[in-house]
């Protein structure tokens, strides 16, 4: 997609000692600059997306130091300062005497169309929290969202500018950010104040935020949101994970507490009777983990991941991308491990018994035959587990399965509970391939049998095979349930092969699932994705 790109490098080229500005005047790259490093004694540098670039043979001096300051506003009391109505940001590094010794000019540039790819959640009224490594964007995406909810949404925006990074240096905002209004901070320190001022003085409809980062200012926000306010605002963090773990900003998803369960819930979960929940409702309802400048990940409902990931369930965020044509591509991520447990304070949890969370495995759909002359033939290889058996069970039920030696041959990865117990380089390896990897729970000929009877569809006898079924239909009905309005069913617990069945009848209806529990409680709980 063809953004549109307002520099105003000219400006920040201008600010510059003779020296150093010719040579980078004289560039033809100057869209690709990402920032100008004088440090004093060391050459003039300038780094590109692809390149750091030595403007000038000259070390720098104190002079140039002073050149460039006289030619900019003033430092605040976060070293940071900037250029009159432009978006660059100008921060020093002082002695310890308080002389500047460093500068560091980033360019700052106004990205229209940067928010296409969340644009649908923006306008849905939802408040937003961004979250992404620092330089992947995401001042440059809320200065976008202000200007689009002002601008084609006709809301009331205010932006909380605390560096003046988002609408740029000097008392009339850039145009960057459209008809939004912008209150500026005083003091880095008083980003939280200024935030409830904005919506008690100026009755917005919309509140951004750039960098929350304390406790106060989370407080704020969850008071912003509980006047009805929508708030779109970046945190520190890369992934959700960390905003759970950070104590000081974990109630911008609902804070974590410990909960004690009764003996019934506990085993109905089966999890232990001390478990952690969160706290509140999200200040957040949207959280979107930016990756790159044309691919996020969004968790379109903050509560319910939350939830699961605090009970040990996968995750599958909803993957978007936008292509060269500027279509928006959506996928959902494979069910991946959630967090390890965490304390209601937002550490690592050091409760006795507490496990890392491992997802049951998720086969691919399995090949259902109309007969046993055109069965597609599934390829097996046995880990931990006698191969002489396996063969034998293959030929004496005549089933479509080739028993194989190497990982590059196989479908499936069959093991026993002992082997994957020790995460060994053939799992690993395995999982990394994303073959599906089967979990016996002993090295004997029944077990074996019902493993090839499970794979191949072939039904048993008697007993055995009313307990499939049942289960089966049992899984079946959940998902009729779900579908007409339940949020997720825990099912009977199973041994491993009829999970298996639970898990491909989930899969078809477009639900999602997993398997909690330890053995022999283990079962599948099915949900909405």
């Amino acid at each position: 997609m063809q953004q549109n790109m307002d520099a105003d490098l000219s400006a920040l080229i201008e600010v510059l000692p003779t020296h150093i500005k010719v040579p980078l005047a004289q560039r033809t790259d100057p869209t690709e600059l990402l920032e100008i490093v004088l440090d004093l004694g060391r050459m003039p540098e300038a780094r590109f997306l692809k390149e750091v670039a030595v403007l000038s043979k000259e070390e720098v001096s104190e002079t140039d130091l002073e050149y460039v300051t006289a030619r900019i506003g003033a430092f605040g009391v976060d070293n940071r300062a900037g250029i009159t109505r432009t978006l660059h940001r100008i921060s020093a590094i002082r002695n310890r005497s308080g002389k500047i010794v460093g500068l560091t000019l980033r360019a700052g540039r106004a990205v229209y169309g940067t928010i296409r790819i969340i644009e649908d959640l923006i306008f849905a009224g939802k408040s937003a929290l961004l979250l992404g490594r620092p330089g992947v964007g995401k001042t440059t995406m809320l200065r976008e969202v202000a200007r689009v909810l002002a601008d084609s949404a006709g809301k009331r925006v205010v932006i909380v500018d605390t560096s003046n990074e988002i609408a740029g240096d000097g008392d009339i905002p850039h145009h960057g950010i459209g008809r939004a209004r912008r209150m500026q901070v005083d003091n880095p320190a008083r980003q939280h104040a200024v935030m409830i001022e904005a919506v008690e003085n100026h009755m917005p409809e919309v509140i951004i935020i750039d960098e929350i980062g304390t406790e106060l200012e989370a407080n704020a926000a969850r008071t912003i949101a509980e006047r009805g306010v929508q708030l779109v605002a970046t945190a520190h963090g890369n992934t959700l994970e960390n905003l759970i773990r950070n104590p000081t900003l974990s109630d911008l998803v609902g804070g974590v507490h410990t909960v004690t369960l009764g003996d019934v819930e506990a085993r109905r979960r089966g999890t232990q009777k001390t478990v952690l929940e969160r706290r509140a409702p999200p200040t957040f309802q949207v959280l979107v983990e930016i990756q790159g400048w044309s691919k996020v990940a969004v968790h379109p409902d903050v509560a319910e991941v939350v939830d699961r990931m605090l009970r040990g369930m996968p995750i599958s965020p909803e993957i978007r991308t936008l292509d060269e044509r500027g279509s928006i591509q959506r996928s959902f991520a494979p069910p991946a491990p959630t967090l390890a447990p965490v304390s209601a304070n937002g550490g690592a949890s050091s409760q006795r018994g507490r496990r890392h969370f491992t997802p049951s495995p998720r086969p691919e759909p399995l090949p259902q035959p109309q007969s046993q002359a055109d069965a597609k033939v599934t390829h097996i290889l046995p880990y931990g587990v006698n191969k002489g058996k396996l063969q034998e069970a293959v030929k004496a039920l005549g089933a479509p399965i080739e028993v194989v030696d190497s990982m590059s041959q196989a479908d499936m990865l069959l093991t026993v509970k002992n082997y994957y117990r020790r995460r060994t380089s053939a799992l690993r390896e395995a999982e990394e391939k994303g073959k599906a990897v089967y979990v016996l729970r002993r090295n004997s000929n029944p077990q074996i049998e019902q493993f090839v009877r499970a794979v191949t569809r072939q039904p048993g006898q008697g007993r055995a095979n009313d307990e499939v079924a049942d289960a089966v239909q049992e899984a079946e009905e959940a998902v009729v349930r779900i579908g007409q309005g339940e949020h997720q069913i825990s099912l009977t617990p199973q041994g491993a092969f009829v999970r298996h069945l639970q898990h491909e009848i989930a899969e078809k209806s477009g639900m999602a699932s997993s398997s909690m529990g330890r053995e022999p409680r283990r079962h599948v709980v099915i949900y909405r994705r």
